[in-house]
């Protein structure tokens, strides 16, 4: 199982940043992917083949220390009507597990829109030969258009494969895109990726406001909302620079945050851990502050301030659906707004 739908880092056109990784599992069954998470394809003759022909997946990801939330698992290919319930029921199997579900090709040869609906999809990939066919065709940006559309009405994100020519980035990044991959994006000589990025407002009154924060964003540290406190003490203490641990549903919507000081402080008292350990880690969290990507860093700061027992909590970032893109550290937009009024 590999992915030839991902050559290269799927990028976040907004912010610039890496998403996810293509991934591998070799003969041998072993995993090879770069750092989490990773994206793989999943040919539907082999969902339909039962839980014991993905087997060699669950396994490879449980020798490799990763966890089924960790991965984008891509259908590719089309499914027959009489396959359809079948195929249903692998994929409630696969969301049950804590696995991403994603589907390609929408909108060509792939899965039924009806299908992809029904499924709750995590992910729609576009068909490559789609965004290779945009901007000159304008039937093919009438579809991207389309399946935009209904992403957003079932909540999910979209992705352009293959993106070769900075006048693509500029005509899906206008349909609502986020998510893209392909030789432009593709990492530099330095290791880095290089985003088109749009033109952005200049003018006096939008540069006394600063940046938004989705330019101030940096990766968030999450768990699923269920998790026990002992998963979230073991997550801070993997890097001593992790200053919350987000908690979020299976859609990546954020639930709860905990704060790095306050959260290991209550374990730090006597039978602290004995208490809390094998508890719930909701039972110890805020409410995540979130605020929109679109949000300018004045903005931002005034609700940080709102809460005067929570003014230097992490800020979680979220898309137009919600979900966590990220968080931005009151330090960061502090800084920023000092720039701009100096």
């Amino acid at each position: 199982m590999s992915s030839s739908l991902l050559t290269s880092p799927m990028v976040d056109l907004d912010t610039g940043a890496v998403i996810a990784h293509p991934a591998v599992v070799d003969q041998a069954g072993t995993l090879r992917a770069t750092p989490l998470p990773m994206i793989l394809e999943l040919p539907v003759r082999v969902l339909l083949s039962g839980a014991g022909a993905l087997a060699p997946l669950h396994e490879a990801l449980r020798r490799a220390g990763r966890h089924p939330r960790e991965a984008i698992l891509v259908v590719t290919g089309p499914c027959h009507e009489q396959d359809r319930p079948l195929m249903k029921v692998g994929l409630d199997g696969l969301r049950s597990i804590g696995y991403l579900l994603g589907f390609a090709d929408v909108g060509s040869y792939g899965a039924s829109l009806e299908l992809v609906t029904d499924s709750s999809p995590y992910l729609l990939a576009l068909d490559p030969d789609l965004v290779a066919r945009i901007p000159a065709d304008h039937r093919a940006t009438a579809v991207a258009r389309s399946v935009v559309t209904l992403a957003r009405g079932i909540g999910a994100h979209v992705m352009a494969p293959g993106v070769e020519r900075e006048p693509q980035v500029a005509v899906v990044r206008g349909l609502g895109v986020r998510l893209a991959h392909g030789p432009l994006l593709a990492p530099g000589p330095d290791g880095k990726v290089r985003v088109p990025l749009p033109v952005s407002d200049t003018t006096p009154d939008t540069a006394l406001l600063g940046p938004r924060v989705q330019e101030l964003l940096i990766p968030a540290v999450t768990l699923p909302a269920e998790a026990k406190a002992e998963e979230a003490v073991e997550a801070f203490g993997h890097e001593p620079t992790i200053t919350s641990v987000i908690l979020v549903d299976e859609y990546q919507r954020p639930k709860g945050s905990l704060d790095r000081s306050r959260f290991l402080l209550s374990f730090a008292a006597r039978y602290g851990h004995a208490l809390h350990g094998s508890k719930p880690a909701q039972r110890l969290a805020d409410p995540p502050r979130t605020v929109p990507r679109t949000t300018p860093a004045i903005a931002a700061m005034q609700a940080a301030g709102r809460d005067t027992g929570r003014v230097y909590d992490d800020l979680v970032v979220t898309d137009e659906m919600n979900r966590c893109l990220g968080i931005v550290r009151v330090s960061d937009l502090i800084r920023q707004v000092a720039s701009v009024r100096s």
